[in-house]
């Protein structure tokens, strides 16, 4: 064990969890109405406690499990409920219980970033349901494939640092096959009814984002600082070319507009953050606010697709974007990157539809037309953020 490093990952473990709690929760709860804004906040917090009762029951062990003669593609339940790890068990040079701290927090986010696709109008039970075995069908063996070292895109040369695929592309899919699904909402016109509450959420994300990629790096090195440094010049081109272009667009740059680019640039480097220097880095991310910003109005206004909060175009795109960059700048091949993104997105679309069909068996999808016009915030959950609404 290195003490060092050990420390460093348990510093990750914490910042990421950030990221989820209060960062994801605050950086989407701004951006609904105000009688929606407590029903943000109740299936983030809810889809945390929920995904580490799973990691730790079933997730982590087909994560990074020994599947045997399947090991190409799941890790079995072998270290089902962390049988067979205790504090004396390494992986690598830190505790394995600490690697599954860190993982941990990547289970709880992928799924929550989904949340962001639905919504306002959304059944809890279906959010609950449907995210618990998403992250036990999708998310884990993709994680086994991908970051295992016995998983079959890992042995083809697959490149995925923190999550390029692994995260931000299945969390995408995912949202526009439950968001498409689900149907648009009724009432669309309302602005984000608190974009300093985006903002604060977005700062959070984007300083958790330092543990999400560095300490993806599994050691305290000159590679997780110079992970950490390609990570901030991401964000921070990806933040000034959103504004910039949203300014040639429509003459105004908006605060939403600049954190959303920044969360852009985020995405994007997250893949490659292991692969490339600040000047790439600085490139990736320039591209990213742009492409993603497009995107946007791709889904929304050409595919008539509902995902509220832009999680395909921000998530999606510029995860696979960084992804496919890693083969420009970082090295990687082409058939490794675009072998792993197009099986990893063809799973995850055929499944998350049939889980989103199988869950809607047991429990509604989405709530009733009056629920929905009074709010989630009071009809599912008894509760009001504020003394009006908006």
């Amino acid at each position: 064990m290195n003490a060092a490093d050990t420390v460093f990952i348990m510093i990750a473990t914490v910042l990421v969890l950030f990221m989820t709690l209060p960062g994801l929760a605050l950086f989407y709860g701004g951006l609904v109405r105000a009688r929606n804004v407590l029903s943000v906040f109740m299936q983030t917090m809810a889809v945390a406690a929920l995904m580490s009762v799973l990691w730790l029951a079933f997730g982590y062990s087909i994560a990074f499990g020994d599947g045997g003669a399947l090991n190409a593609y799941w890790g079995g339940f072998g270290k089902a409920f962390l049988l067979g790890v205790t504090a004396e068990s390494l992986f690598g040079s830190i505790p394995e219980i600490v690697f599954f701290g860190f993982q941990m927090t990547f289970a709880i986010i992928t799924p929550a970033l989904i949340i962001g696709a639905y919504v306002e109008r959304v059944g809890f039970g279906f959010v609950m349901a449907f995210s618990g075995l998403w992250m036990l069908i999708v998310y884990a063996p993709v994680v086994h494939w991908i970051w295992s070292a016995g998983g079959w895109a890992f042995q083809l040369g697959t490149v995925d640092l923190a999550g390029g695929i692994v995260v931000h592309e299945t969390a995408a899919l995912t949202a526009l096959v439950v968001a498409y699904v689900l149907g648009p909402r009724r009432d669309k016109k309302k602005p984000p009814h608190n974009p300093g509450y985006v903002m604060l959420g977005a700062a959070m994300l984007w300083v958790g984002w330092f543990g999400f990629n560095a300490g993806s790096q599994l050691s305290a090195s000159g590679a997780a600082g110079m992970t950490l440094v390609v990570t901030h010049i991401s964000a921070a081109t990806g933040a000034l070319t959103w504004a910039l272009w949203e300014r040639i667009r429509y003459g105004k740059s908006s605060l939403v507009g600049l954190v959303t680019g920044a969360i852009a640039g985020l995405a994007a480097i997250t893949p490659a953050s292991g692969s490339v220097g600040p000047v790439e880095a600085m490139i990736i991310g320039a591209i990213a606010g742009i492409i993603t910003q497009e995107m946007c109005h791709v889904v929304k206004n050409k595919l008539k697709i509902d995902d509220t909060l832009d999680v395909f175009a921000v998530h999606g795109v510029g995860g696979i974007f960084g992804t496919l960059m890693i083969a420009v700048f970082g090295g990687a091949t082409w058939g490794a990157q675009l072998t792993a993104l197009g099986v990893v997105g063809a799973y995850t679309v055929i499944m998350s539809f049939i889980l989103v069909y199988v869950v809607k068996l047991f429990t509604p999808i989405r709530v009733s037309q009056e629920d929905e016009y009074s709010g989630l915030d009071i009809t599912a959950h008894g509760e009001r953020a504020y003394d009006h609404t908006s």
